[in-house]
């Protein structure tokens, strides 16, 4: 499994129309094969910082994504408008919250 996290910076005055347009697209993502979970939620609306979390299958799947007509649509109406350093872990053991 893949997990994308990190931080996306967007102009606070712009911050609802990007939460729509990602909503928007989460709700396709979802859809998708190989999508575990996809979201994204504000986590200061002052400074426009935006959560990202992702969950993939594998890297195909996460490739699949990133060159999808409306992954790129969706980062092209953005592009130059958003700041931040989202990242990819690869989870190997993936097990309950208290499981030791």
């Amino acid at each position: 499994m893949l997990i994308v996290s990190g931080y996306i910076h967007i102009e606070p005055a712009c911050l609802p129309q990007f939460m729509a347009d990602i909503k928007l697209l989460a709700q396709r993502v979802r859809k998708g094969e190989g999508n575990l979970s996809y979201d994204a939620a504000v986590d200061d609306p002052v400074t426009g910082s935006v959560l990202i979390s992702e969950r993939w299958q594998n890297q195909e799947a996460l490739t699949a994504h990133l060159a999808a007509t409306h992954t790129r649509a969706f980062i092209a109406r953005w592009e130059g408008r958003m700041t931040g350093e989202v990242l990819k872990y690869d989870a190997f053991n993936e097990r309950g919250l208290l499981d030791v």
